[in-house]
C-alpha cells in the first residue's frame, strides 16, 4: 500500500517567463522518495532554471511546488530541506576540507562533538578519510567534488540537487565519480535530482530521466524507455546514435522508407506519415542479395568495440555499428528485425505565422510586402477605384479587424547564408538539427521569436546566422475564423 505522499517533490504546471524571452512552460514532474531522477537536456533548455526553482534560487512565475503535499513555492532557500552540488564547487579556497564541510553546521550553531562525528561520516562516505586538515588548494577535481558532495550530505537534506556536478572533470575521472554517485545514492537512500547534458551519463546513473528541450519536457521514462521507444526525433536523435527517415505505412505492421518495405511491430493504420527510428546496432550486414536496401559503404571508423559504418544507399545514408569490419566501396545488403525499428506517427512540421494587413491593404510580414490575391481570399470583396479592399455594400475594410495566417512546408523553405539579400523575408539562428536519412531538419530561432522548421540536404552548423527566403507561390493564406 502506497504512503501518503509517496512523491517527495511535485511540479504542477511550473512556468518561468524571464525578460530576455526566455521560457520555460507547463513544467509537470513527480520525484518519488529517494529516487535518483536526471533532468537531461542540451545547453539552454532550462534544466538548471528547474534546479534552481526547486532549490528557492528562482521562484516560479506561474504553479506550484510541493515538497510532502505541502507547497513551498515561495520558501526561501534555507528553509528548504535541500543542498546543491555546483559544477563550480564553490569551496571556500582560505579553509580547509574540515572547516569546508563543516560550514553549514557551524552555522546552525552545533555541539562541536556532534559537528566532528558527522563529518568524519561523511568523509568515510565519500572515501576522503584522514584528509581533515588537507587545503583545497592541495587537491584534485575529483577531490575537490568529493568535497562539495560531501559539504551538501552532512546537511542531511532530505533531496540532493547536483547541477552538471562532473562537468569540469576529465573523462575518466568523470566516468569513476558516476559510479561513485550513484553507489552514495543507493547506500543513502535519499532522494538525488541531477542536471546534465551528458546522455550516457543520464542513462548510467538514473532511475528516471528528463528529457527538454527548450523549456519543455519532451519525454519522461526509465533509461529504457528513452533509449527504446523515443516518443520523438528530438528523443531519439539526441540520446544515443540513431537512423531517423521519413517513411509511411504500407499496410499492417508494413512500413517503407529509405527505399526499402520493412516488418514492423508497431500497429499504425496504413497510409500514416512515419517517422522510423532504428539504432545502429540493430542493423546486420549481409549480402546484396539478401538485404532488405543495399548500398555502397562509404566509410568505417574504429570505435574500441565496435566499427562504425556508414553506408549510402540510394539517397539515403544508413549508419551501422557492427563487430566485423567492411571494406569501404563495397555494395552491402542490410536487414533490420521488425522489434529493432520504432515507428513515430511523423509530427506537423508545417510553419504556421501570421501575416499583417497595412493601411494599403496588402499583406506584410516582418515588414516586406507579400504580394497574394486578398479578393480570392476574403469572399464578398473587390478593389475599388482607390486599389482598397471594400466589401458588397463598398464600405472599406478595416485592417485590424483581418487576422489573415500563412502556412509553408520544411522543404519549401531555402537558406542562405546571405541574411541581406533581396529575397529574404526573415533571418535567424539555427538551434537544432536532426538527420533524416537524405535530408537535415533545422530549427530556426528568428528575429521575431517565432520558431521555423526548415528542411535542407546540405550541413549547416548550429549558431549559424542565416536568411530564410519563403517563396510567395509555396504560401498558403488562411483567414483566421
Amino acid at each position: 500500500m502506497e504512503t501518503a505522499h509517496e512523491n517527495i517533490i511535485e511540479l504542477k504546471h511550473i512556468s518561468k517567463i524571464f525578460d530576455d524571452g526566455f521560457s520555460l512552460l507547463d513544467f509537470n514532474l513527480e520525484v518519488k522518495r529517494g529516487e535518483f531522477v536526471t533532468i537531461l537536456g542540451p545547453s539552454g533548455c532550462g534544466k538548471t532554471t528547474t534546479l534552481r526553482m526547486i532549490a528557492g534560487f528562482d521562484l516560479p512565475t506561474e504553479g506550484d511546488i510541493l515538497l510532502n503535499g505541502k507547497d513551498i513555492s515561495q520558501l526561501p532557500p534555507n528553509m528548504r530541506p535541500v543542498n546543491t552540488v555546483f559544477q563550480r564547487y564553490a569551496l571556500f579556497p582560505h579553509m580547509n576540507i574540515f572547516d569546508n564541510i563543516a560550514f553549514g553546521l557551524k552555522q546552525k550553531k552545533m555541539a562541536k562533538d556532534e559537528i566532528r562525528k558527522k563529518v568524519k561520516k561523511v568523509l568515510e562516505l565519500v572515501d576522503l578519510e584522514g584528509f581533515e586538515k588537507r587545503s583545497i588548494s592541495t587537491l584534485s577535481g575529483g577531490q575537490q567534488q568529493r568535497v562539495a558532495i560531501a559539504r551538501a550530505l552532512v546537511n542531511e537534506p532530505e533531496i540532493l540537487l547536483l547541477d552538471e556536478p562532473l562537468g569540469a572533470l576529465d573523462l575518466k575521472m568523470r566516468k569513476e565519480m558516476q559510479i561513485e554517485l550513484k553507489a552514495m545514492h543507493d547506500e543513502l537512500g535519499i532522494t538525488f535530482i541531477y542536471v546534465t547534458h551528458d546522455q550516457e551519463e543520464a542513462l548510467t546513473m538514473s532511475d528516471k530521466i528528463v528529457v527538454m528541450s527548450k523549456g519543455k519536457i519532451q519525454q519522461i521514462g526509465t533509461p529504457e524507455d528513452i533509449y527504446n521507444e523515443p516518443q520523438n526525433a528530438f528523443v531519439a536523435d539526441f540520446i544515443g546514435e540513431s537512423n531517423i527517415f521519413n517513411g509511411i505505412m504500407t499496410g499492417p505492421m508494413k512500413a517503407r522508407f529509405a527505399g526499402g518495405q520493412f516488418q514492423c511491430v508497431d500497429d499504425v493504420p496504413e497510409g500514416t506519415q512515419i517517422t522510423a527510428v532504428i539504432r545502429p546496432e540493430d542493423i546486420t550486414i549481409t549480402t546484396p542479395a539478401e538485404g532488405q536496401i543495399r548500398g555502397r559503404v562509404s566509410s568505417v571508423i574504429f570505435k574500441g568495440m565496435h566499427y562504425e559504418i556508414t553506408v549510402q544507399s540510394g539517397r539515403y545514408e544508413v549508419v551501422i555499428q557492427s563487430t566485423r569490419s567492411a571494406t569501404v566501396g563495397d555494395l552491402v545488403g542490410m536487414t533490420v528485425e521488425p522489434d529493432g525499428i520504432h515507428i513515430m506517427i511523423a509530427e506537423d512540421h508545417t510553419n504556421v505565422f501570421p501575416v499583417d494587413m497595412n493601411r494599403d491593404h496588402k499583406l506584410e510580414f516582418n515588414g516586406k510586402k507579400l504580394r497574394t490575391s486578398l479578393t480570392q481570399l476574403i469572399k464578398g470583396t473587390r478593389r475599388n477605384e482607390d486599389n482598397m479592399l471594400v466589401n458588397e455594400n463598398g464600405e472599406v475594410l478595416d485592417p485590424e479587424k483581418i487576422h489573415i495566417i500563412a502556412a509553408i512546408e520544411p522543404m519549401d523553405i531555402r537558406m542562405t547564408d546571405d541574411v541581406d539579400a533581396e529575397d529574404v523575408l526573415i533571418e535567424g539562428t539555427i538551434s537544432n538539427l536532426i538527420y533524416k536519412g537524405d535530408h537535415y531538419s533545422y530549427v530556426i530561432n528568428t528575429e521575431l521569436g517565432q520558431d521555423f522548421i526548415v528542411d535542407d540536404e546540405y550541413l549547416w552548423n548550429l549558431g549559424d546566422q542565416i536568411g530564410l527566403i519563403l517563396p510567395i507561390e509555396k504560401i498558403r493564406f488562411s483567414l483566421k475564423k
